[in-house]
């Protein structure tokens, strides 16, 4: 195997998809089709930005040719899509890699290929480079169009490659192939502008680039077309599409375009930053039937010098204001967010001022974490780290706090009939059905499978602080 072992930006190649169709044919000429052709499998870690990206690694590998299989062992190429937005993520990733080094040795022929923001830092592209020497590529998240042109290379040479870009474009057109019929991810924009001081994420997603108002509005009629009963719009920071496109609206403006399409669908969005919830996004929230009525809004702290530190350019007053007028406008609108505990600095009263705010906004639900350095950003190098044993301590505080706030948010909804989207066959009783309506959490309901993908009506029934039960109406 040939080892270029210098990490370059990523040369245009251009004619992605003649790549993709040169493998396809050399599949056909050896009679690999159907059946017989080789399988792809695609591990995906991290964010529903990760996940729309795997839906469309997965269009492009079935381009080329392969067909989906569901054990990495049965397939001949093998993509792990990977997040690092947290060390654990990256360990995760590095760990799946390391699992998949027996597939090489059972089936020399595999092409194994890294991708997304944890290659997209040099210095893990530098250790999968000289530490595992079975993986063909890396391709960041620049890149993701450029995969036809790596596995073709990987099979005709077998070159390894390990793409850095330099630039990271929009690239439209590309083919999609969706893990569920019924609900559609809609990536809106890229990339971010924000730089809070302990997120990765603007250094391997780059700068923000808005996709064309055209466009999203003709992808979301082809997937109302196709079937797509709930669209979730992504983005780092959807609240700000529109910045550096020439053809585009605002979010709310964009969300009300979508919600005038015909068709019987629900829309949703995140991820938001507070600094740039407009009134008029609040306005469109509260009054477009088609959007859900639950808004993520993550505040990672209620204490002012905290939030100072993090770099999130708004103030919990601020915040408070943003959820006053979001309640006014939706007053039974169900509320989530995201907290870290733990940041560099944080004081007991720091932390108590978190405490309050949960109190006072009373979430449906939030999605807490304690503070993990990232390599790179302002805050790993900030003094004043918090000892894990205190952080265990307040997050175990926080979530016993929030546990008694959401098992009462959830009561609001005992006795009520509400409109669902059957998502999913329960794991553990084929005869449970998990529907996602208005409310933060599923609702868990026996049901006939043949009910997926299509809207019922349910009645609460009892609940608890992680769960919604319902019988069928």
């Amino acid at each position: 195997m040939q080892d270029n072992t210098k990490i370059t930006e990523m040369e245009t190649e251009g004619g992605e998809l003649d790549a993709a169709r040169a493998v396809r044919a050399d599949f056909a000429a050896r009679s690999l089709v159907g059946d017989k052709a080789p399988g792809y499998y695609i591990q995906t870690l991290g964010c529903q930005q990760n996940e729309a990206d795997s839906e469309r690694l997965a269009g492009l590998a079935e381009l080329m040719g392969y067909r989906r299989v569901c054990d990495p062992n049965d397939a001949r190429l093998i993509l792990v899509n990977t997040c690092a937005i947290r060390e654990h993520a990256e360990a995760r990733a590095l760990s799946f890699i390391g699992e998949y080094k027996h597939v090489r040795e059972e089936h020399p022929d595999t092409v194994i290929g890294v991708g997304g923001c944890m290659v997209t830092q040099r210095h893990r592209a530098d250790k999968l480079k000289m530490s595992y020497p079975y993986v063909n590529f890396t391709f960041d998240t620049g890149a993701l169009h450029k995969l036809p042109f790596l596995v073709k290379q990987a099979i005709e040479k077998g070159s390894r490659r390990f793409v850095i870009s330099d630039e990271y474009d929009i690239v439209e057109g590309l083919p999609v192939s969706r893990t569920s019929k019924h609900s559609a991810w809609l990536p809106i924009m890229y990339g971010c502008n924000n730089f809070c001081s302990y997120c990765i994420v603007p250094y391997v997603r780059g700068r923000e680039r808005s996709r064309r108002e055209e466009d999203i509005l003709n992808e979301a009629e082809l997937l109302i077309a196709d079937g797509a009963r709930e669209i979730t719009l992504l983005g780092q920071n959807v609240n700000s599409y529109g910045n550096g496109a020439e053809d585009s609206s605002n979010i709310a403006e964009l969300m009300r375009k979508i919600c005038a399409l015909d068709g019987d669908f629900r829309l949703r969005f995140m991820t938001s930053h507070p600094k740039d919830a407009s009134d008029e996004l609040l306005r469109a929230v509260a009054e477009e039937e088609k959007i859900v009525k639950h808004f993520h809004l993550p505040v990672q702290s209620g204490s002012d010098d905290v939030l100072r530190r993090m770099n999130r350019k708004y103030t919990s007053g601020h915040y408070l204001g943003i959820v006053e007028k979001l309640r006014a406008l939706c007053p039974d609108i169900s509320l989530t967010t995201d907290i870290i505990v733990g940041f560099p600095g944080e004081t007991e009263e720091d932390f108590e001022a978190t405490l309050e705010l949960l109190r006072r906004v009373r979430y449906d639900m939030i999605f807490s974490f304690i503070y993990s350095p990232r390599k790179g950003t302002p805050a790993a190098e900030m003094e004043g780290a918090v000892p894990a044993e205190v952080s265990k301590e307040r997050f175990a505080r926080l979530t016993t706090l929030q546990d008694e706030i959401s098992r009462e948010r959830n009561e609001r909804f005992i006795g009520r009939k509400v409109r669902l989207l059957a998502g999913e066959v329960s794991k553990n009783d084929s005869n449970m059905l998990t529907g996602r309506g208005d409310m933060a959490r599923p609702v868990h309901f026996a049901g006939d499978a043949s009910l997926v993908g299509s809207f019922v009506n349910v009645k609460i029934t009892s609940c608890g602080a992680y769960n919604l039960e319902g019988e069928l109406i």
